[in-house]
């Protein structure tokens, strides 16, 4: 991170907002920093990618779906928007860490103890690790005495949007979004390399809330993709993973996407439609609220 405040900094902080007498590696003006850069980058990702999912990606149909909420994208926006700020103090701590030199990031390939090798592999490695360790936290987040507290609001959306993606409690927010950050801490990691995974990252969120369920024949079994994790949302207690369908199969918690049986959510809609128990209008829910939440 101390990349991206090194160019705040230089093109914006230090010209236009702090005195030339606040050194640019005094901590304090570091967290300020990092704060505004954190909260800034998440909104922009957050909205850009939610939009763009959203209005080219994202299948508006689902939203006559009986457990799609009343005005839930503009609900999911806001609860995303005002848990983002929470969840950015505890990140610019590791964040200040890793500016600090504390973390194992690197500058350049040659500095990686295996140079290219090294830094393809640390790519592979992220995804795996950060695949495993969240599954057993959004698993720990399922645990009935801890559920209620933090992760119930994410499973208010059973249709999703991209814009829930983000939506979450800030202790679900942060806790699963920890191992991004102790990585670089773990093992080295290349400083623009673990920038492209961040915003990967985001990508990927976003992409598994798209309702887009299309998943390549070859793929369906390996890749947790949003036919997969729409099936967590309606069904509760499985495909916890993030990537890879690899923990699931371990933990015992893999369900093939009901999307590519023929019993998903656009099967219920098309069969509600035909037994004209649903309208052709944008939003053809009925008692959202005792539906949308029966596994609260």
């Amino acid at each position: 991170m101390d990349l991206v405040l090194n160019i705040a900094d230089q093109y914006f902080f230090t010209p236009y907002v702090y005195p030339a007498t606040w050194p640019e590696d005094e901590p304090l003006r570091q967290i300020v920093g990092l704060l505004v850069v954190t909260n800034l980058g998440a909104a922009f990702l957050y909205l850009v990618l939610g939009s763009l999912s959203y209005y080219f990606i994202f299948d508006h149909n689902l939203m006559k779906h009986p457990q799609f909420l009343p005005n839930q994208v503009r609900r999911e926006i806001k609860y995303a928007m005002c848990s983002l700020p929470w969840i950015s103090i505890p990140t610019v701590a590791l964040f200040f860490a890793e500016v600090r030199g504390y973390s194992k990031l690197y500058d350049n390939v040659s500095d990686s103890p295996f140079g290219w090798p090294g830094l393809i592999f640390s790519m592979i490695s992220f995804l795996f690790f950060t695949d495993m360790c969240i599954y057993w936290i959004h698993r720990f987040l399922h645990h009935r005495l801890i559920y209620k507290h933090f992760h119930k609001p994410h499973h208010v959306w059973k249709i999703p949007t991209p814009f829930a993606s983000h939506a979450f409690h800030p202790v679900d927010g942060f806790l699963q979004g920890l191992p991004y950050h102790i990585y670089p801490f773990l093992f080295p990691l290349h400083k623009v390399l673990y920038l492209g995974l961040y915003v990967f990252v985001n990508i990927w969120t976003v992409s598994i809330h798209d309702g887009d369920y299309r998943v390549p024949s070859q793929l369906v079994e390996v890749i947790n993709g949003s036919a997969h994790h729409t099936d967590h949302h309606l069904f509760f207690d499985y495909n916890y993973g993030q990537y890879f369908t690899l923990w699931d199969r371990l933990g015992g918690s893999y369900r093939h996407p009901s999307a590519l049986e023929g019993k998903g959510p656009h099967d219920c809609i098309r069969k509600l439609l035909a037994e004209g128990k649903l309208s052709n209008g944008t939003n053809g829910h009925v008692d959202p609220g005792d539906k949308a939440n029966k596994h609260e």
